[in-house]
């Protein structure tokens, strides 16, 4: 069990008051999560002590932040099952990880008529890209369906994949349903079709054990800031001989082992995607939060979350205009996404914030899949290693009193 008062007293926002006796409660970490004081004071220490450019000087700060930096990449490496440290690219974020495949790897590899499969469930971040593909080079797009509670259909998954797709890219975990996918079989069944796989893994990696290696996924995007890291900095993880294949995505220093007046020669991995001065205070912010996640045991997170999920469902039972999609508890992270016919998930949210409960709103990124079940817009809480009972016992109450304010 999370020991959850002292995890508690690592994040310093957790004893901010919003308001006069509103102790903030945050419900938000399926878009960002908040930062401990190991992460904090990581990325403050090398700003004050040991900050220079990497890569490039011999002089000893130079050296001290090369260092640390590829020590960050280790970690991540590790901690997702990587073989080789090189195998893990630093990018901004999941989105740009996504399109560094779709670039690199897709405008290479994929041409008119070529199929993509998604699913419905898709972040944006895994639809628009391949969109833009679409344009530019005349690809396909298909997706998968998903059913009426929340699943991904596996017998129209296996429908579509006759169709022989070059690439099959999908979440690991819905950001809105919670839906935790099968990603294994989903990966087997897609070589098995001769497909490339990528797997969003934004809302899994932060959460639960991710290996890479028993996966046997092809490429794995996620983002620091969703696991107790700082903002810009993500990753894409890749098979080498599929990243040895592609081409740059950006062109500039660090990318090159030599620039010529006629062209250029291309640097080894992971450099040859790292083009200009990196985010490298954030790397070293991504390795503490790494190491804290490590430290706490992704099993243990895992058992608190569904915990507070469990409790959580059981409380918004009681609301009876409230539809939640995606209702089970089995298969599903720590994310719950509602609504009402009566009130806007907006109204919702504003509410909440009165009471110094922090929730999301609107469609999440993901319109396509609320427009399958047809609704604009949902409210939405997630949880984190961070949060506890009391939290949602407060959440419900608040819930109750902003559905009888409209009443």
């Amino acid at each position: 069990m999370i020991q959850i008062e002292n995890v508690r007293a690592d994040f310093p926002v957790l004893e901010r008051e919003l308001r006069p006796g509103k102790r903030l409660i945050y419900l938000d970490s399926a878009a960002s999560s908040q930062k401990p004081l190991s992460v904090i004071n990581a990325m403050d220490e090398f700003y004050r002590m040991n900050y220079a450019n990497i890569h490039r000087g011999v002089h000893q700060l130079a050296e001290e932040s090369t260092e640390m930096y590829e020590s960050a990449r280790a970690k991540v490496a590790r901690f997702i099952g990587a073989k080789k440290n090189r195998q893990v690219i630093f990018t901004r974020n999941t989105t740009e990880s996504i399109n560094l495949v779709a670039n690199s790897w897709g405008r290479k590899f994929l041409k008119a008529g070529d199929l993509v499969l998604l699913t419905q469930m898709e972040h944006h971040s895994n639809i628009v890209p391949w969109q833009i593909l679409k344009q530019k080079i005349g690809i396909e797009i298909d997706f998968v369906k998903i059913t009426p509670d929340g699943r991904l259909d596996m017998a129209d998954l296996k429908i579509k994949l006759a169709r022989e797709p070059k690439l099959v890219s999908f979440t690991h975990m819905s950001n809105v349903l919670g839906t935790i996918n099968p990603v294994k079989e989903i990966i087997r069944l897609a070589h098995s079709s001769g497909a490339v796989t990528l797997v969003d893994g934004a809302q899994s990696v932060p959460h639960f054990p991710v290996n890479v290696e028993n996966l046997d996924v092809d490429f794995l995007a996620f983002s620091s800031h969703k696991m107790l890291g700082p903002t810009g900095i993500g990753v894409l993880y890749g098979k080498l001989e599929i990243l040895n294949q592609m081409d740059p995505f950006l062109g500039g220093g660090d990318m090159i082992k030599e620039v010529r007046f006629d062209g250029f020669s291309a640097n080894e991995l992971p450099h040859k995607f790292e083009a200009g001065t990196p985010a490298i205070a954030e790397a070293i912010g991504f390795g503490a939060a790494v190491g804290y996640l490590e430290e706490v045991g992704l099993g243990t997170i895992v058992e608190h979350e569904n915990e507070l999920l469990t409790y959580a469902l059981l409380g918004m039972s009681e609301f009876k205009d409230l539809k939640i999609l995606n209702p089970n508890v089995d298969n599903k992270g720590g994310v719950i996404a509602f609504y009402s016919d009566k009130i806007h998930p907006h109204d919702i949210a504003q509410l909440l914030d009165r009471e110094g409960i922090a929730i999301r709103a609107g469609h999440h990124c993901a319109q396509p899949l609320h427009t399958v079940f047809n609704v604009h817009a949902t409210a939405r809480v997630s949880f984190y290693l961070y949060n506890n009972r009391e939290e949602i016992d407060q959440f419900i109450h608040s819930l109750h009193s902003a559905i009888n304010f409209f009443k």
